[in-house]
């Protein structure tokens, strides 16, 4: 078994004073949490800036105190027994903070500092291995960085990081020696990290049904009273109630909370661990390959192991996200005019004399850079969000796909080693934003269905053909299948064998076969439980298409049930439907329309009348001869499509609906015995 940990958002609309009984309503529990968060804020700061220097960063990432122990895993421990912690008691500035408050403030402080350590690496590593020209490495350059880079580092944050080098390149002529002199110190989140608490600061209870048909759970929290507690009197026992969302079931073992505020709103972010299956590594003979597209955010193809083969059937899968990308291409567009309306207006009042404060000029300039930053915030706020509801929904498609196909693993390109060439359009950039969070949201969702999520390296995937070659034969990229002769990038067309297909349907089959071939090289990262291949290992993708329908045996136990006529009522009015094989043209109630059913003994039936409220319930209403015409033909659909063995009894043989003898001797649809 293994646990996975996910994150519940819930809103806390009140609480109640223990030692008074008072109910705190939500703006004052509001102004109390933020008070809290306010104070912890300060010494997290406080701790972190005077810290940001390469010595201290030095003692912190050699792991050893000054007693020769090794520090704790636990940040608050590690920052105390290295003396970097909060005074005790009162503070110079007459602030009382308990033990706890300080053990949460030196908590979130060790986990920013560690946090930097992990980017420091980073930029030692780049300025370890600059380029003469960062904006193109070659390949011996890249391979130089990829080597000196810790394990798991994006391209993205590799970007990131030249940007920044080259600013303070551009700014001071010379190479920053440190990350000290690349950055400012971090500046700590407006939030409470209550993980380094104990039962004197914070307790987390479950509770059942709160009336609502929900459970809930109740967090007891000392708060203070005043902006600036003097004593422990100004500290007091805060019981919250809150409401669990529907994705926390009762299984589920409730963590300590972080508490912040948002839109005035205390918002408590609830950390939860589920008991799942864990899934195999290794052992698969199903698997999904997928492939980060540029029009399409995936494209993936399924892929089956047989006797150390991998054979594909050639369907492909596609989540398209081209709708999306135009409303966030749209959104990006918009963003950018703002934020160059609001620097305009920032620069125009930076301009103005400062003594005139009274000039209406800059009371309207100053008004317009208001509304421009929260519009600019707004729209910033929209992007995030759909954002966040593509990788979402991206994740949940995939892991359908999977699931539906009987898969026990998907594939995926590994983030790290994959960077975009040539120029990016929008669908390019849109993907490079989210697939972070899909590959995340994959991983999350794959999980509870007991699914192995990999990575393996995307070197070369869209480049070498699936079919031929053992990974050895080039594609060539073309617009169309149609076009051969130009220069493309959306269609993949090999000289060697033939393959025309897809370029992002080859890559998945590419990557669903790496992924099979070495399975047996999978890693497990220890720490994350992340899984990946680094190990490369090539093989053709056999095709091997299914049956559409399967044969029928005309004789012995799979034989059949005895045909059937379907008869047509005395006048009821035909109307010719065009033949399969382009013979004479078959008479057929007008009611049977394309979309009939197939009865056991291949002769078609109308289907059944749909069973929902709205606007046939009315309809029906109002035309009672329609209902009960429809009745027959529903009577007359179970017996055709359940065949002799069905439970509705067959109309009397005095019904009009008997064959008559004109029926028994019709011409019968070709294919029939």
């Amino acid at each position: 078994m293994a646990a996975i940990v996910a994150t519940a958002t819930c809103t806390a609309h009140r609480a109640v004073v223990e030692v008074t009984g008072q109910v705190a309503a939500e703006r004052v529990l509001a102004e109390r949490v933020a008070w809290l968060i306010a104070l912890m804020q300060a010494m997290t700061v406080g701790i972190v800036a005077e810290r940001w220097n390469a010595r201290d960063l030095d003692l912190l990432a050699a792991g050893v105190g000054p007693d020769g122990r090794a520090l704790p895993t636990k940040g608050w421990m590690a920052i105390r027994r290295l003396g970097w912690g909060c005074a005790a008691g009162v503070t110079d500035g007459g602030v009382y903070s308990s033990d706890r408050v300080r053990r949460c403030s030196e908590e979130q402080a060790a986990r920013m500092l560690r946090a930097a350590l992990h980017r420091r690496d980073v930029v030692a590593a780049m300025l370890a291995t600059w380029p003469e020209n960062p904006r193109r490495r070659t390949e011996v350059e890249w391979k130089a960085l990829r080597a000196a880079l810790p394990v798991g580092v994006s391209a993205a944050e590799i970007r990131n990081r030249t940007r920044q080098i080259c600013a303070v390149l551009q700014r001071d002529g010379v190479l920053p020696v440190d990350i000290t002199d690349v950055e400012e110190p971090p500046q700590a989140a407006a939030q409470a990290v209550l993980a380094a608490a104990d039962k004197q600061l914070v307790i987390l209870t479950r509770t059942g049904d709160m009336g609502t048909g929900v459970s809930g759970a109740v967090l007891r929290v000392q708060l203070p009273l005043t902006a600036s507690p003097a004593s422990r009197k100004d500290w007091a026992w805060h019981a919250i109630a809150f409401t669990l969302p529907p994705t926390v079931s009762d299984q589920a073992t409730l963590c300590t909370p972080t508490v912040r505020i948002a839109a005035g709103k205390v918002r408590i972010d609830l950390p939860f661990q589920t008991q799942i299956p864990a899934a195999p590594a290794i052992g698969h003979t199903m698997a999904l390959g997928l492939d980060w597209g540029v029009d399409t955010l995936l494209t993936g193809a399924i892929a089956r192991l047989r006797d150390g083969r991998v054979i594909s059937d050639g369907r492909t899968l596609r989540y398209d996200a081209t709708a999306i990308s135009a409303k966030l291409h749209r959104l990006r567009g918009q963003r950018e005019h703002l934020a160059v309306k609001r620097d305009h207006c920032a620069a125009l009042v930076a301009g103005l004399d400062p003594a005139d404060a009274d000039n209406a000029r800059r009371v309207a300039l100053e008004r317009a850079h208001r509304v421009l930053q929260v519009e600019h915030e707004r729209v910033c706020a929209r992007i995030r969000h759909l954002n966040k509801a593509l990788a979402w929904s991206a994740a949940r498609w995939a892991v359908d796909q999977a699931a539906a196909l009987g898969a026990g693993v998907i594939y995926l390109e590994d983030l790290a080693t994959l960077e975009a060439r040539g120029v990016r359009r929008s669908n390019a950039a849109l993907s490079g934003q989210v697939r972070g969070a899909v590959l995340e949201a994959i991983r999350h969702l794959a999980a509870k269905d007991g699914i192995a999520v990999v990575t393996v390296p995307a070197r070369g995937t869209s480049r070498y053909c699936p079919r031929c070659g053992e990974g050895g034969s080039m594609l060539r990229h073309v617009p169309a299948p149609d076009r051969l002769g130009e220069r493309g990038w959306k269609w993949a067309y090999c000289p060697a064998c033939g393959l025309s297909c897809d370029r992002d349907h080859a890559a998945a089959e590419r990557i669903a076969a790496r992924g099979l071939l070495a399975q047996q090289h999978t890693r497990t990262d220890s720490t994350t439980g992340v899984r990946s291949i680094a190990v490369t290992r090539e093989g053709n993708v056999a095709r091997s298409r299914r049956r559409k329908n399967p044969p029928v045996r005309r004789d012995g136990p799979g034989a059949p049930a005895p045909t059937c006529t379907l008869a047509l009522k005395p006048g009821t009015a035909t109307r010719t439907a065009p033949p399969p094989n382009g013979g004479r043209p078959t008479a057929l109630p007008r009611h049977v329309t394309r979309r009939s059913a197939v009865c056991l003994t291949g002769a078609r039936c109308p289907p059944p009348p749909p069973a929902r409220p709205g606007r046939d319930s009315v309809r029906r209403a109002r035309h009672p001869r329609h209902l009960a015409h429809r009745r027959d033909v529903q009577g007359l659909y179970a017996i055709l499509t359940t065949g002799p063995a069905s439970t509705v009894s067959p109309p009397p043989l005095s019904s009009p609906w008997e064959p008559t003898e004109a029926a028994r001797h019709a011409p019968r649809p070709p294919g029939l015995p």
